[in-house]
């Protein structure tokens, strides 16, 4: 897929999605606290399908709120036959029932997803930048972060893949990274960050089973990460009848 490249618009608060997996239930959760703190434009890192139950659900409540997204792994799944033998089986699986479930209007909708978005001075990716959507950024290495940063032009860059949150800085020729923990954190002005936002339908940051995201306020220059409940047994029970396997169930509740 293309990138898509966004004018300039107005400092505002964001509200970025990643990995909500056919999470309807903790898509909605979501939904409703960014309602409440105000957030005004949404973005998803993509996997917006795969592993759980309503993904019809999260697609058209997706469109219905005007949410821009990129498109992660499991969407390029669902339409690459060579990378979706490389998935396990679990993953494939999960493909194979999200596929059944999908409408033919949000089977385009997903297909249609850029691998990029550069919105100004901002570049969103599923997986690591410049515009991978299967390459994990986890973990890495001085040198690969170097790599990464000299990479792309932008200032922030956020991604997802890894279900879980944080951030990377770059401040001259320093990089580092640091576990930001729930809660809002001030970003400085003379450094380039990569930034995480955690899971919403499938967190793997052994915090708690909420959904995380993330409110980057442009004007306050904050993050702020998101822990929020939601109606984790109906997912659990969907999963179950509409035949996932069982391990999706076991990732979303300990």
């Amino acid at each position: 897929m293309p990138a898509v490249d966004r004018s300039d618009e107005k400092p505002m608060r964001l509200g970025i999605l990643a990995d909500i997996h056919g999470n309807y239930r903790a898509l909605a959760a979501v939904l409703a606290d960014m309602a409440q703190a105000e957030v005004e434009r949404i973005v998803s890192l993509g996997d917006n399908i795969g592993y759980g139950p309503e993904p019809e659900e999260v697609v058209r409540t997706l469109v219905e709120h005007r949410v821009v997204s990129v498109m992660g792994n499991h969407e390029l799944g669902l339409f690459s036959r060579s990378y979706c033998k490389r998935l396990h089986a679990v993953a494939r699986d999960s493909l194979a029932l999200t596929r059944a479930l999908l409408s033919p209007e949000s089977l385009a909708w997903l297909e249609a997803l850029p691998a990029v978005l550069r919105d100004g001075g901002v570049r969103y990716v599923h997986g690591c930048p410049p515009r991978s959507a299967t390459m994990y950024l986890y973990e890495p290495t001085e040198n690969r972060l170097q790599r990464v940063f000299a990479s792309y032009p932008e200032r922030f860059c956020f991604v997802g893949h890894t279900h879980d949150f944080g951030w990377y800085r770059q401040a001259g020729a320093e990089v580092s990274s640091r576990e930001v923990a729930i809660g809002r954190a001030p970003l400085e002005s003379d450094a380039r960050y990569l930034l995480m936002p955690g899971s919403v339908g499938q967190p793997r940051d052994l915090i708690d089973w909420h959904a995380k995201y993330m409110i980057w306020d442009q004007d306050a220059a904050t993050i702020d990460i998101r822990s929020v409940p939601y109606d984790v047994q109906t997912t659990i029970r969907l999963l179950g009848e509409r035949g996932f396997p069982a391990s999706n169930a076991k990732r979303l509740y300990w």
